[in-house]
């Protein structure tokens, strides 16, 4: 069997390989890609594989775009990091999906499902309608896209549009959602949530604990080790810095890809 990884986390394509090698002894393992650019060029030129494994989100974007560029009848199996709300709809749309970090026994059982799909088509793709599938799951998406948070403040409630958002930051155990008006709130939501929660074409999770918004961004310079540095306006008085390994997704991110 020919499996193709489509990944942009170095220790979970790693644990994947590991896994399959252990779960299919034998398999012809290929990848991982780690850019929707570089998957979509590969996958010009090479569609004879049984299955691939795709992140949802790569070093330079959603995966979902693949799917525009390239007509794929390769069963997919997606990874991700979402929570169980937006899994629904992938659930949907799929042939499975593993929640990351991956489990033996929930790929285990992934791969049986892909082996009984299979057998039930006679040989033949299980996904033929995958790409009239990506599209609507792509709608479905979108629709879990918050456009407001209702933010306590003592005893009010204060409601903040995502619009308004210039940035969040997470500073020890506290999360710190920053306005464009220079206001500054403390929310109950993980940088991991929000990440997953806020349109990704307007929002951009620059390192671990900062997501910033393309409206405020002023200017990048380059830094040391491969890393930006970024300037926001208004200034909410603390360094952004854009880690090393998600700098190049984020120059595709802002050149409006």
């Amino acid at each position: 069997m020919k499996i193709l990884i489509i990944e942009d986390e170095e220790l979970a394509a790693a644990r994947m390989k590991q896994l399959l090698e252990e779960l299919e002894p034998g398999c012809a393992l290929y990848g991982p890609f780690d850019t929707v650019t570089a998957s979509i060029a590969h996958l010009k030129e090479n569609r004879d594989y049984d299955l691939i494994f795709l992140d949802i989100q790569l070093a330079d974007g959603k995966s979902f775009s693949i799917f525009e560029s390239v007509r794929i009848d390769i069963p997919v199996i997606f990874t991700t990091a979402f929570d169980e709300y937006a899994l629904q709809a992938f659930d949907l749309n799929s042939i499975d999906y593993l929640l990351k970090p991956v489990n033996r026994d929930k790929l285990s059982n992934s791969l049986e499902k892909f082996r009984k799909i299979k057998h039930f088509y006679g040989g033949d793709s299980p996904n033929h309608r995958l790409y009239e599938m990506i599209t609507e799951l792509k709608s479905q998406v979108g629709a879990y896209y918050r456009d407001r948070f209702l933010i306590s403040k003592g005893n009010a409630m204060i409601p903040v549009k995502a619009g308004e958002i210039a940035c969040i930051y997470a500073e020890d155990k506290a999360v710190l959602l920053f306005t464009k008006e220079g206001k500054r709130y403390v929310i109950p939501n993980t940088i991991e949530e929000l990440e997953t929660s806020l349109d990704p074409r307007l929002f951009f999770r620059v390192n671990r604990q900062c997501i910033v918004s393309a409206d405020v961004i002023s200017k990048v310079h380059n830094y040391f080790n491969f890393k930006l540095k970024l300037e926001l306006q208004p200034d909410p008085g603390i360094e952004i810095i854009v880690s090393r390994s998600r700098s190049a997704g984020f120059k595709g991110w802002m050149n409006g890809g």
